[in-house]
């Protein structure tokens, strides 16, 4: 038997043997449905890097040019679908006792996938909130205005992602450490692995007993910690662990 069927077979026995499973995504998962990732050599948007443009001070001293940007990211994914990777977690969540799925994504995609328990760490695209109050909305609603205004107390609106410097939202930090406490097997799917504190997540798990299964298309920090890693696009691998679990 080849190294990776018998790795393949080894997390298929892992999911079968487990009732509580967590999942961890990252900018992989759906850059197989072509959502860009903003991030490397390619993360620039008319000359600006995106990292540049995703941080408070950005927004301070520039709101109309942030959120021009953010339409337009927002636009990209006007068109773009789930693809097979995501379709297999829906399969796995509805098979386990309990389930989570934390994802450092802020497409939706999972959610349009039909998943349920998804912990967006990173917060959404589809969504804003005001600057100044606990207003929030779709941003399928937004006022045609460049620079969004609330209409509860007419403060900024600002996309409702975690831009850099920012802390995580709280209930999602809650969910997430309820998921490395409590699930038998993490898998870990299209995901660098050192983005913190979203990279710690699998250490930890794995630390408190917890197998790590991971799905990436090289080896990354996690293997290390990984009882198993399964080589390949996740489009690809995920649909073939899931399709052989019990």
């Amino acid at each position: 038997m080849r190294d990776d069927e018998r790795d393949l077979r080894l997390a298929v026995q892992l999911l079968n043997d487990a009732a509580r499973v967590a999942v961890l995504t990252g900018a992989g998962v759906s850059a197989e449905s072509g959502v860009p990732t903003f991030r490397g050599a390619g993360g620039f948007w008319r000359g600006r890097s995106a990292v540049e443009l995703a941080t408070p001070g950005a927004f301070r001293s520039d709101p109309a040019g942030v959120w021009e940007f953010y339409r337009f990211r927002i636009g990209a994914l006007a068109g773009v679908t789930p693809n097979e990777g995501h379709r297999s977690l829906v399969t796995l969540e509805r098979r386990c006792e309990r389930f989570w799925l934390i994802t450092q994504n802020v497409d939706g995609l999972h959610r349009a996938a039909g998943s349920e328990n998804v912990i967006e760490l990173h917060g959404s695209l589809a969504r804003a909130r005001c600057t100044s109050c606990s207003y929030d909305c779709r941003t399928d609603d937004l006022p045609d205005e460049a620079v969004p205004s609330c209409p509860r107390c007419g403060d900024r609106l600002r996309p409702a992602v975690v831009w850099f410097g920012e802390s995580l939202p709280e209930p999602a930090v809650r969910s997430a450490e309820e998921a490395v406490r409590e699930c038998q097997v993490m898998v870990v799917a299209g995901t660098s692995g050192v983005v913190e504190p979203a990279a710690s997540l699998a250490h930890r798990a794995g630390a408190r007993g917890a197998a790590v299964v991971e799905v990436n298309l090289e080896e990354t920090p996690i293997s290390r910690v990984a009882r198993v890693s399964l080589l390949g696009p996740s489009g690809v691998v995920l649909p073939r662990l899931v399709g052989l679990v019990d």
